[in-house]
């Protein structure tokens, strides 16, 4: 039966402005790092895909190397956008990047022109797109000058292969950079993508200010510090299919320490007190700040991107509630 994206998708999702650019974010955006690779099942990537569109979903974040292998996570999105999403693809806003490894040789990673814009050609392909909403270089380049990387970016916009462009993983001095050059050159940078999490703050020192200063929008990846917080390791335990549970998962065992389980446990209950689990806690966290636009999230199952977009029904904390976070966080 063919998939018919619900009616009432716009409903309850957020959408949020991005920097000083028209373009609109949905302040859960859906992310396929993780458990849309060769290595996953399908069918479940495609219905936890068809779910978050149906909850208003319409961002969803991929790399040239997310899988694993390498570009099979795009090849999933692919074969979901022929089978199910190509009758709203004016409704979605795609994204991917570039600037890790990818292909032998010299030519097959950081910021080079050469690299950017054939990987970028590469993702299209994979993808069976005509263009993507938003590219980004994925990590600066210490080697190549940020004029040539920025450039590259500004040549595949005005080719027509992205609509924006945006840069992700830079610190804040850099990323003034980079928003600089691409100001210059008529390609606004619209979108900074950097890890934020409760255990994870660097971006509170300058990148979050920075960004608003410069009308940039900001899209936080790892809001659940990749599952850790969530009620997956509660007590110290490392369930088989979580994150850490598994060999190519980003989370390593090591990570879950017994001072991150203590926090956690007690995060977990100052969120049953808020009436939310520990996760839709720590999306609201994250989103607490103006500067942020939407919080990326990772999803194995169609559950999981329930309780997520469920977040939305509390965002806001009392000051009790923040400083409670702090001390927990502190201790």
């Amino acid at each position: 039966m063919p998939y018919q994206a619900a009616s009432d998708r716009y409903d309850s999702m957020v959408y949020r402005r991005c920097g000083r650019s028209g373009l609109l974010l949905p302040a859960i955006s859906l992310g396929l790092w993780h458990n849309f690779g060769d290595v996953d099942t399908f069918e479940n990537g495609r219905a936890t895909v068809r779910r978050a569109f149906d909850l208003g979903i319409t961002h969803f974040d991929l790399a040239n190397n997310y899988g694993p292998p390498p570009g099979s996570a795009e090849e999933s999105l692919g074969r979901i956008l022929a089978a199910d999403l190509r009758p709203y693809r004016d409704e979605l806003i795609i994204s991917s990047k570039a600037g890790y490894t990818m292909w032998p040789g010299p030519y097959g990673d950081w910021g080079s022109r050469k690299y950017l814009v054939a990987s970028c050609d590469q993702s299209l392909k994979r993808m069976g797109l005509e263009y993507v909403d938003i590219f980004y270089h994925h990590r600066p380049d210490p080697e190549t000058p940020l004029e040539e990387s920025m450039g590259a970016l500004d040549y595949i916009v005005r080719s027509g292969r992205a609509l924006y462009a945006g840069i992700s993983n830079y610190p804040a001095e850099l990323a003034v950079e980079a928003i600089n050059i691409l100001r210059n050159l008529g390609t606004p940078c619209v979108i900074e993508q950097p890890s934020y999490n409760m255990f994870n703050r660097w971006v509170e020192e300058r990148l979050l200010s920075t960004l608003e200063a410069e009308g940039v929008g900001c899209i936080v990846f790892t809001p659940l510090a990749q599952g850790l917080l969530t009620d997956r390791y509660l007590g110290g335990q490392i369930p088989a299919d979580s994150r850490a549970g598994r060999g190519h998962g980003a989370l390593r065992r090591s990570a879950i320490t017994e001072d991150k389980v203590a926090k956690v446990e007690r995060l977990n209950e100052l969120a049953q007190e808020r009436g939310q689990s520990l996760a839709q806690m720590a999306i609201a966290w994250v989103l607490r700040n103006p500067a942020v636009t939407s919080a990326l999230i990772g999803a194995s199952r169609v559950a999981q991107i329930e309780e997520n977009v469920a977040a939305l029904q509390k965002l806001s904390f009392t000051a009790d509630e923040l400083a409670c976070i702090e001390q927990i966080l502190a201790g």
